[in-house]
C-alpha cells in the first residue's frame, strides 16, 4: 500500500527527516511514536501528499501503486481526495454544517451528488453510532462525537490509506479507548491500511506495528 524510500525534509538548516523508509502493507495499522520533535508529523504530511520531500534526491513514495512524486498539483489533489483519508487531533469540523454536511465536503469536492453523498454520510454516522446526531452541529456534539464525525469524514469517499495524527490526544480516556477500538474494527470490516502518528502508548501497542521515530529516523524500522 505505502511504500516510501530516502525520503528527507529540511527547514532551513533543521533536518527534520533523514532518509527515511518505511514500507506499510495494505489492511495494516501502523503506529508511529517517539518524542515531540523528531519528524512525526511531518513525515504524516509527507505521506499524506501535503508536503514534499527535499528535491535533488532519490526520494520515492508510491501509494496504493501510484508514484506520488512528480505529479502535477491537478492531479495530486484528485489522488489526494479519492485515496487518501485524514484525522487529526482537533477535529477541524465546519461550526456553521450539521454532521452530515460535514462528513460530505469530500464528496462535493470530486463533484458527487448531493443525494448520493448524504446517503453515503448517513450509512457512515450510522455505522460510527451516530444516527441520531445527523442533523447536529458540531456545538452539539460532544468531543468524542465530533471526533467520529471527523472519521466518518475520512472515510467518505472510501480512501484506502487513512493518515491519523494525535487522534485521541484531544479526548477523555472512554471516547478514547472506543476511537481506539473503531480503527481496528474499521481495518476489519472495510480493509482500511492505517498509519497513527500517536504519544497514547497504549494505542500504539494495539498497533500491528510500533515503529519510534528519533531524531528524523526510525530506530526500530
Amino acid at each position: 500500500m505505502v511504500t516510501a524510500q530516502h525520503i528527507s525534509k529540511s527547514y532551513g538548516t533543521l533536518n527534520v527527516l533523514k532518509d527515511v523508509t518505511l514500507e506499510v502493507k495494505k489492511g495494516e495499522v501502523i503506529a508511529i511514536v517517539g518524542p515531540s520533535g523528531a519528524g512525526k508529523t511531518t513525515l504524516l504530511q509527507l505521506l499524506g501528499t501535503l508536503d514534499f520531500p527535499e528535491k535533488n534526491t532519490n526520494a520515492s513514495l508510491e501509494i496504493n501503486g501510484q508514484q506520488i512524486i512528480g505529479l502535477s498539483p491537478k492531479a495530486l489533489s484528485a489522488f489526494r481526495n479519492e485515496h487518501l483519508g485524514f484525522i487529526f487531533q482537533f477535529h477541524q469540523l465546519l461550526p456553521e454544517f450539521t454532521a452530515v454536511e460535514n462528513v460530505c465536503i469530500p464528496a462535493y469536492i470530486a463533484k458527487k451528488g448531493k443525494k448520493e453523498s448524504e446517503e453515503r454520510a448517513k450509512e457512515l454516522l450510522s455505522f460510527l453510532g451516530l444516527s441520531h446526531r445527523f442533523d447536529h452541529k458540531p456545538n452539539e456534539l460532544s468531543g468524542g462525537e465530533q471526533q467520529r464525525v471527523a472519521v466518518a469524514r475520512a472515510l467518505m469517499n472510501k480512501p484506502g490509506l487513512i493518515l491519523a495524527d494525535e487522534p485521541s490526544g484531544n479526548l477523555d480516556t472512554e471516547s478514547a479507548d472506543h476511537l481506539h477500538q473503531l480503527f481496528f474494527k474499521l481495518r476489519d470490516n472495510f480493509g482500511h491500511t492505517i498509519i497513527i502518528v500517536t504519544h497514547n502508548q497504549e494505542l500504539a501497542n494495539m498497533a500491528d506495528r510500533k515503529l519510534t521515530m528519533v531524531d528524523g529516523k526510525f530506530v526500530n524500522p
